[in-house]
């Protein structure tokens, strides 16, 4: 299951869903831990104030026990605590859980646009990302957040490049035999050249101009996240949830 969490703007229906799911790998963006702190915090940057939980990452995981859990940072910067407004060093990134029942056997990761920054403010575009890969007995499961750009999800030379280290990680962390699930937020739209890029490097994309947002999020372009496999006839169901509503994209759900 591929999932924006929102930093956990809908916690309560997040964490509540979560355990339903069924999900025996859980992939989720805009993932928050704080070190010290939990609860709310407010995220501000020059364009938007959001609500976030301090540590998604501890959040998720006590609402998946036994799962095992793996958290990269893209970057940090300032959050505020909900109780007085104290300021505190809020990292940001992915997470991948695993249901008890599979062993994790490799972890990588790798940067797809710029590397780690520690901000002193929060800009609103050129952040860095980063891509998760854990392996599963047959299959590597792959995640990244893509580059947001205030300007819109339209092909960039930046975008060019993330697709293209993208490609080079997919191919440097596959292992042989294994069935390859790409997905995530990727910030783009569906006629993307980052999808003939990573068709390169066998993918091929199951969502095309399906609506992954829900509700929640207010803006006409409704295109966001995506899901890719390497071998289509691997895929016994998929599905976009339009419900519930546990953040403002929708979850992209796999059996394979």
């Amino acid at each position: 299951m591929m999932l924006n969490a929102w930093g956990g703007a809908l916690h309560d229906p997040l964490v509540a869903w979560l355990p339903t799911s069924g999900a025996d790998v859980v992939c989720l963006q805009e993932m928050t831990r704080t070190p010290g702190l939990t609860g709310w915090t407010r995220f501000e940057d020059g364009e938007r104030a959001l609500p976030q939980r301090a540590s998604l990452v501890a959040d998720v995981g006590a609402a998946l026990p036994g799962y095992q859990s793996v958290f990269v940072a893209s970057d940090s910067g300032p959050v505020f605590d909900a109780a007085g407004g104290g300021r505190h060093r809020q990292d940001f990134g992915v997470a991948t859980l695993v249901a008890p029942r599979l062993p994790v056997i490799g972890i990588d990761s790798a940067f797809v646009h710029g590397q780690f920054t520690d901000h002193d403010e929060w800009p609103t575009g050129d952040r860095p990302r980063n891509a998760l890969a854990v392996h599963v007995p047959g299959v590597c499961v792959v995640q990244a957040h893509g580059l947001r750009d205030p300007a819109g999800k339209g092909d960039t030379a930046a975008r060019r490049a993330q697709a293209t280290r993208l490609a080079s990680f997919v191919r440097r962390v596959r292992r042989p035999g294994e069935l390859v699930v790409l997905g995530g937020d990727l910030n783009l739209l569906p006629g993307s050249e980052t999808f003939a890029i990573l068709a390169e490097a066998g993918l091929t994309d199951l969502v095309g101009e399906a609506d992954t947002r829900t509700a929640r999020y207010r803006k006409p372009v409704r295109h966001a996240s995506y899901l890719l496999v390497s071998d289509v006839a691997a895929v016994k169901h998929f599905e976009i949830l339009a419900a519930p509503e546990v953040s403002d994209h929708r979850a992209l759900v796999v059996d394979v």
